[in-house]
């Protein structure tokens, strides 16, 4: 029994951290496999390269598959509550990485050609199992999160703007310049104010050419606002995070604790040491 315990615990510092160097070779390994699963996918849909090479890419594909579901049933051996893992985003990823190549299986038949290859398209998701490697792409999904509140406060008074100009070019302007609704004229504000310009609804009246040129230039402190909020918080986030280590909570699956932590600060369950 201890033994097994052991054996758990040392599959669990491989698989779910990054300390230790089989744990970074681990990483590393996965990596390369969704690499190539995801340039694999790409080629797949290019007619003459399929047909040069269809056989090589069903081979790489089902080595690929087999051995990411051998992680994914690791995954759930290894984690103390297996029914939160596999309702967690990552565990719903990997499964989502796995079940294409299994399904396409079982759906036969000509009339399941198109459901076939929208399940083999799926295996795209294998690009968000990038996610639980890149440090990068973490900071910044915590950086949005922290900053979530002030970027929909944001939000919410831009839409006001957004309204009130609309409502003032569908006055100034009216049906004969292309502003036949608020509606459209709220759909040209947006278009303008975020510099994109298409030019289907241009202002023709002195007063609407004035607006919209003070539309443009709002538009170049607008895209600013939010991206001070977000760099605020990434600056904030990354002296946090640098200070913690990479260990994982077998029992709430979560991270962020300090390098010299023993215990989860979440749930206080005594943290896996390699």
């Amino acid at each position: 029994m201890t033994k097994r315990i052991d054996k758990k615990e040392k599959l669990y510092e491989i698989i779910f951290e990054a300390d230790t160097k089989i744990g970074k070779r681990f990483d590393l390994f996965l990596i390369g496999l969704i690499v190539l699963s995801i340039i694999v996918v790409m080629l797949e849909s290019v007619e003459s390269f399929q047909t040069q090479m269809g056989v090589f890419f069903t081979v790489t594909e089902w080595v690929i598959t087999i051995i990411f579901t051998l992680e994914y049933m690791l995954r759930l051996w290894i984690v103390h509550k297996p029914l939160k893992f596999a309702l967690s985003f990552y565990g719903i990823i990997d499964l989502l990485s796995c079940l294409p190549t299994f399904l396409a299986l079982i759906i036969t038949g000509t009339q399941g050609l198109v459901v076939i290859r929208a399940l083999r398209l799926l295996r795209i998701f294998r690009v968000l199992k990038l996610s639980r490697y890149v440090k990068e792409g973490n900071l910044l999904w915590v950086a949005l999160k922290s900053s979530r509140i002030k970027i929909s406060i944001f939000l919410y008074a831009l839409l006001m703007l957004i309204i009130v100009i609309g409502a003032v070019m569908y006055l100034v302007e009216g049906k004969a310049s292309g502003f036949d609704s608020i509606p459209r004229s709220m759909y040209w504000v947006i278009v303008t104010i975020t510099t994109v310009g298409f030019g289907d609804i241009v202002p023709h009246t002195t007063l609407g050419q004035f607006i919209t040129s003070f539309i443009m230039i709002l538009g170049y402190a607008i895209i600013a606002v939010p991206t001070g909020i977000v760099t605020a918080e990434i600056g904030r986030v990354k002296k946090e995070i640098e200070q913690a280590s990479t260990q994982c909570c077998p029992e709430c699956l979560k991270e962020g604790h300090d390098v010299e932590a023993k215990y989860c600060k979440y749930c206080s369950e005594e943290l896996n040491k390699a």
